[in-house]
């Protein structure tokens, strides 16, 4: 099985973006020239990056077709397959993924929200129901969800995670603004936006500098 490294999974979703804009534009054909001019990355990076999920080697000076890439990346990235997932803590982050609408445009589908708060507790939030927190044990199983998503404050997410595992969970998509523990059968996603904003700090001021 080929490993692929973080950054590099990172951008298939980027390449699928752009494709996807070509194939709305009429564009039937697209070269590695043209992804790295568009996107800023090298035409060897784009290259390993394609060839590493498909076989089809392109035709010289035209490239490869847009409608068959799109489609080999969808299927490497999964989203022709239906993915179910919770999410746990329906605040205004929660309540945000919950209303998105494009994740079924990736195989992705949120089919509830669970919450403490018995003002939440009831409701629905983008047409999701939201459970009580002592649901999920008896209902993940019955849902047949996998991931859970974490978007609790900070103090509560490592309980939380821990009552995701125990329920059945098998892979944790985790917005919580701290680190999480789980045993090493388990996969684990950090979505860090604290460091994410310092990376754009720092390119930001490198910029700056560069201009002056």
């Amino acid at each position: 099985m080929k490993s692929f490294s973080k950054n590099q999974l990172q951008r298939y979703p980027i390449y699928l973006k752009y494709l996807k804009g070509l194939e709305e534009a009429g564009v039937e054909t697209v070269s590695s020239p043209m992804i790295g001019k568009e996107l800023g990355y090298s035409e060897e990076q784009i290259r390993k990056d394609l060839q590493a999920v498909s076989d089809d080697a392109g035709r010289p000076k035209k490239g490869r077709e847009v409608s068959k890439l799109i489609e080999t990346i969808e299927i490497f990235l999964g989203y022709r397959d239906s993915t179910a997932a919770v999410l746990i803590g329906t605040g205004h982050l929660g309540g945000a993924l919950l209303n998105y609408p494009s994740f079924e445009e990736m195989g992705f589908k949120i089919l509830a929200g669970f919450d403490n708060d018995p003002k939440k507790i009831g409701s629905e939030i983008g047409g999701k129901s939201v459970f009580p927190l002592s649901k999920l044990q008896n209902l993940l199983p019955r849902l047949n969800c996998h991931i859970v998503i974490i978007t609790v404050p900070a103090s509560a997410a490592q309980n939380v995670a821990d009552l995701a595992i125990q329920s059945g969970a098998k892979a944790i998509w985790n917005f919580a603004p701290t680190h999480i523990n789980v045993p090493s059968k388990i996969i684990i996603e950090n979505v860090n936006l604290a460091s994410s904003l310092a990376g754009l700090s720092h390119r930001l001021n490198e910029l700056i500098a560069k201009e002056e």
